[in-house]
């Protein structure tokens, strides 16, 4: 996209502008709005929006400043002032929006992820390194923005609510998107998407289950992975479908025991191993003189021994 020969500043009505359809960017708070407003009633819009007037339209479309257009209206102000570039294809468009605001406060990540879709569409590019060197985005994003697009239409709606009060925070379907697409748990038979996704918001919401922040479904899919580990498949999966249904059971309920005490031996084991290699590197000699260094090693057989005689 290329810039029209030396643009001028120009003032037009809020009227000859319109909102960018394809602007990353359209859940818009009120109280930020608000505060925007303030300042714009002080002393006037300082920053030129950035315009381009689309093939057969005879408005301007916004490619910058959508906030200082919405506050312009609602102050009735005359005129607002402009700067015309030419108008962009669609990948363009969608491009430079995100390249003007990423540096920005981010989004809500929703409306982000609607977009990359599209630019994914319009581009046949589906490569999240790729897509964060185009977008701007961090790839981690890029990443997030791909697990929202998995959801069906009415959850993602659900992220869209125009009221920050009613609106299910992304971070939600995202933590929760590990579990759904578990390979164990996915082909269970009694796997229901859309019945386990309506259960786990409920307990999100109301604080059921023992849920008290949005990162205790990483101590859901701990236990399905540990007890996986350990061979415990039928087990977890009876617990959680048990779980799916009853809100009086807590998250630790999903914790199996002897799965528990398999990845502690492993964590131990490896700890083992890791000194073992250690040890086998190092010169001898120039320890001999620290008696705590190989006094230590020597009594862990014998703590191990007391405490299996102590456990008959």
């Amino acid at each position: 996209m290329t810039s029209i020969p030396h643009p001028t500043l120009r003032h037009v009505p809020p009227s000859s502008l319109r909102a960018n359809p394809h602007n990353p960017r359209y859940l818009f708070d009120e109280v930020p709005l608000q505060t925007l407003a303030d300042s714009i009633r002080r002393v006037g819009v300082l920053v030129p929006l950035t315009v381009f007037r689309a093939t057969g339209s005879s408005q301007f479309t916004i490619l910058d400043g959508q906030r200082r257009w919405i506050c312009a209206q609602r102050l009735n102000m005359d005129l607002i002032p402009i700067n015309e570039v030419a108008e962009p294809t669609l990948a363009e468009n969608i491009v430079t929006m995100f390249q003007i605001h990423k540096l920005r406060k981010d989004w809500d990540l929703m409306p982000t992820a609607l977009k990359l879709e599209v630019l994914m569409e319009e581009l046949k590019e589906r490569s999240d390194n790729a897509l964060s060197e185009l977008t701007g985005l961090d790839a981690a994003v890029v990443t997030r923005c791909k697990k929202l697009l998995w959801y069906d239409k009415h959850y993602q709606e659900m992220m869209l609510y125009a009221d920050p009060e009613d609106r299910i925070k992304a971070d939600f379907f995202i933590e929760l998107y590990p579990i759904l697409t578990d390979r164990l748990v996915s082909k269970a038979d009694w796997f229901d998407r859309e019945k386990m996704i309506g259960s786990f918001l409920r307990k999100y919401q109301d604080r059921l289950s023992g849920f008290k922040a949005i990162t205790d479904f990483r101590k859901i899919k701990q236990h399905i992975s540990v007890a996986r580990s350990s061979g415990h498949d039928d087990e977890i999966l009876m617990l959680l479908k048990r779980f799916v249904d009853d809100d009086a059971m807590q998250i630790a309920d999903l914790e199996i025991d002897t799965a528990r005490f398999h990845r502690q031996a492993s964590v131990l084991l490896r700890s083992i191993i890791r000194l073992r290699d250690e040890l086998r590197v190092i010169d001898i000699e120039n320890f001999l003189g620290e008696e705590e260094l190989w006094e230590e090693p020597r009594a862990v057989p014998r703590t191990c021994s007391n405490d299996a005689r102590s456990s008959r």
